[in-house]
């Protein structure tokens, strides 16, 4: 925290702190994984930090660590914790001083915790694929607030789309745009499948996932048609595959959407190809992606 490593009981701040109350703060997810090697390795370090501080830039915050400060710290954390997979969450916030919904001359404290997090989704969902929702909350317009950021507040939507889909019984939301084209899904990116091509929603209004340029990367060394293109959500109805990914989610099949069968109902053969080289860049299987593997 702010630079040193200190007891979780420790990481304390204080109740006027701004971000707490105006929402302006960003964030990453990342994920560090146990390699065959017996090494632990978090997944797209660089790429993750370099995202936090382009969000930072886009909101006007200065965040007093550079980008390899960052990376070293979330690694020490990682490490101090003896932990051999786990979830990791840098944040930078403004802390207590001026209230105000513009004050700006706080300090940025910046934060990075870490705490083992299984699938996100469920395994049963990674296994069998998880039900979805079409939220009857939409993505907010990219002009109300900046799509390529990770901020805090606009989460809210997730939280509120994410658990209206999870009290109606299904695993997940999907999100539609302000103009009704499938966005994403609460925490995730989407993409479909039919006829053995692979579509995904441009990021409008959606956050660039590291996860989703890793997938389409895979995408393509597999010599897969991919297409960023918009579609409406009967488009997913009637797709041979669907699935999300994610930090959190990984890669998660998706086997319905508002009660209709998408393809057989299971994940697909496309969908388990992705899963499967996915799996094994983030285990150190794959020499063609180690370079996304910053080692602990």
């Amino acid at each position: 925290m702010d630079g040193g490593l200190i007891p979780w009981d420790e990481a304390r701040v204080h109740v006027l702190t701004h971000s707490l109350h105006y929402g302006m703060a960003v964030f990453e997810g990342m994920r560090c994984y146990k390699c065959d090697d017996g090494r632990s390795a978090i997944f797209r370090a660089n790429e993750h930090i370099r995202r936090m501080l382009d969000s930072a830039h886009i909101v006007e915050m200065t965040i007093p660590f550079s980008q390899e400060e960052l990376v070293k710290a979330c690694a020490d954390t990682v490490r101090v914790n003896r932990l051999q997979e786990c979830y990791i969450r840098p944040i930078a916030f403004y802390g207590e001083g001026q209230m105000g919904v513009s004050a700006r001359d706080n300090k940025v404290r910046v934060a990075i915790a870490v705490w083992p997090w299984g699938a996100y989704l469920g395994e049963d969902g990674l296994a069998k694929g998880v039900r979805l929702k079409t939220s009857s909350f939409v993505r907010y317009h990219h002009n109300s607030l900046p799509a390529y950021a990770k901020l805090s507040a606009p989460y809210v939507n997730s939280a509120l789309a994410g658990t209206e889909a999870r009290k109606l019984g299904y695993d997940e939301a999907l999100l539609l745009d302000v103009n009704g084209f499938v966005a994403e899904g609460s925490g995730e990116n989407f993409f479909i499948v039919r006829d053995g091509v692979v579509k995904t929603p441009p990021v409008t209004s959606s956050l660039p996932g590291i996860t989703r340029d890793a997938v389409i990367k895979i995408l393509r060394d597999l010599q897969i048609p991919v297409v960023e293109q918009f579609f409406p959500r009967d488009a997913v109805y009637i797709a041979d595959e669907a699935f999300m990914t994610g930090t959190a989610a990984e890669v998660t099949p998706v086997r319905e959407l508002d009660d209709r069968r998408i393809g057989a109902g299971r994940p697909g053969p496309i969908t388990r190809n992705i899963i499967e080289v996915f799996q094994a860049a983030l285990h150190g299987r794959d020499a063609r992606y180690s370079s996304w593997l910053h080692y602990v």
